[in-house]
C-alpha cells in the first residue's frame, strides 16, 4: 500500500540524475529514494526513440513493482522520448525534466532568447522548444545538441582541459545569438556547469532542470498527501551494470556515498 513512508523512485541512464537526486534529497531530505542508472545502456541520447522507449518503460515496471509513490524520470532524453509510454506501465504518477526547466527559463530570460543544450535526442525531439513556446510565444529558441558531454562525465573527465576545449566548439559559435539564459537540457550537464559558464562568460543565466523537477515532485506529492515528514530518509541504489564503477564517480563528481550498489540486469 503506497504511503507517505513509500520512496520515490528516479531513474537515468546513468550518473547524471543524481544531479535531480541531490536536489530531491536537499529540498525533501526526509523522503526514503530508489534511484536506478542505467549504466549497462547509458548514452540513451544517441538511441533511437524505440530503444529508449523500451529502456523508460522496463525502468518505470521496475520501480513502480517496487512500491514507489512518485517516478521521477531524471533524463531529458527519456522524458522527451518516453514519458507519456512509461505513465502507461507505471502504477503511479511519472514526471519528467522538460516542462519543469521550461518553466523556470520562461520565469527568468530578460530578452526572450533561450539556448537549449542536450543530446542529439533531446535536440531532435523539439520537446524544449515546444515547451517554451506554449509557456511563452514570442520567445526565440535556439536548440544546440552536445553528444559528447555524457561521455566525458560518465568518464569522470569534468575537469579536463578536452572537455572545455569540446565545449568550446559547441558553445562559442552560437553567442552571437544574444541568448541570457541556458537550459542544461541533460541531467549530465550541470556536473559540467563551471565550464559551460566560462565558455558563455559573464550575465548568462543557466536553467539546471534538476532543481525544478525536485520541486515539482514536492509539490505532486503535497497535493497527494504523500509527503514523508519524519525521519532522514533512506536511500538505495541499483545500476544495470559497473556498480563499481558507479560508487567510485558518485563520491568524485558529486560527493555522494551510496554505500552497497545493487545491480540489476534486463
Amino acid at each position: 500500500m503506497i504511503n507517505g513512508k513509500s520512496p520515490i523512485g528516479i531513474f537515468d541512464s546513468g550518473l547524471g540524475g543524481l544531479t535531480v537526486f541531490k536536489s530531491v534529497r536537499r529540498l525533501m531530505p526526509c523522503e526514503n529514494i530508489i534511484y536506478f542508472g542505467d549504466t549497462a545502456r547509458v548514452p540513451y541520447g544517441t538511441k533511437s526513440k524505440e530503444a529508449v522507449i523500451a529502456f523508460s518503460k522496463e525502468i518505470a515496471a521496475l520501480l513502480s513493482d517496487r512500491g514507489v509513490k512518485l517516478i521521477i524520470v531524471a533524463c531529458n532524453t527519456a522524458s522527451s522520448l518516453a514519458l507519456e509510454e512509461a505513465r502507461k506501465v507505471s502504477k503511479v504518477p511519472v514526471i519528467g525534466v522538460i516542462e519543469p526547466g521550461a518553466r523556470a527559463a520562461a520565469a527568468i530570460t530578460a530578452n526572450n532568447r533561450i539556448l537549449v543544450t542536450g543530446t542529439t535526442a533531446t535536440i531532435s525531439s523539439g520537446a524544449y522548444g515546444r515547451a517554451l513556446k506554449k509557456l511563452k510565444p514570442g520567445v526565440r529558441v535556439y536548440e544546440k545538441a552536445c553528444p559528447l558531454f555524457v561521455p566525458l562525465v560518465e568518464e569522470g573527465w569534468c575537469a579536463k582541459k578536452l572537455t572545455e576545449l569540446v565545449a568550446c566548439e559547441y558553445l562559442k559559435p552560437l553567442k552571437k545569438k544574444g541568448f541570457d539564459t541556458v537550459i542544461l537540457g541533460c541531467t549530465h550537464y550541470p556536473l559540467l556547469q563551471s565550464v559551460i559558464a566560462r565558455v558563455l562568460g559573464g550575465g548568462i543565466k543557466i536553467v539546471d532542470s534538476a532543481a525544478a523537477a525536485a520541486a515539482e515532485a514536492m509539490t505532486n506529492l503535497a497535493s497527494r498527501k504523500l509527503l514523508n515528514v519524519s525521519g532522514r530518509g533512506r536511500v538505495r541504489f541499483i545500476a544495470s551494470d559497473a556498480p563499481g564503477k558507479f560508487k567510485t564517480l558518485a563520491l568524485r563528481l558529486l560527493g555522494i556515498k551510496t554505500g552497497c550498489v545493487e545491480v540489476h540486469r534486463f
